[in-house]
């Protein structure tokens, strides 16, 4: 099942440095993992904002919603999650 999902990233102004840089590891490291096994196949940066848009390919809604709540910035993310079909008119 694939979906696309916006993912704004709104962390706390008084939060220490540290802290968000620690956040901000673990963030990567679980979300490059997610891209090697294929579960996240395309992440894209959007430009001017601290957002993306990232797409997924996963077996059910549940194994995204936990993905996605398993993310280190969740408690700090607005989310919004598109399903997605395949396109009659899709040469793929």
């Amino acid at each position: 099942m694939l979906y696309l999902v916006k993912m704004e990233v709104n962390l706390p102004y008084d939060m220490p440095a540290s802290q968000a840089d620690e956040i901000k590891a673990r963030e990567k490291a679980y979300s490059q993992n997610l891209q090697r096994e294929g579960k996240w196949q395309q992440l894209h940066r959007i430009v001017g904002e601290y957002a993306n848009y990232s797409m997924f390919d996963v077996d059910s809604h549940d194994e995204l919603h936990t993905i996605l709540s398993n993310l280190p910035l969740f408690p700090y993310m607005k989310m919004q999650v598109t399903a997605l079909a395949h396109h009659p008119s899709s040469i793929r």
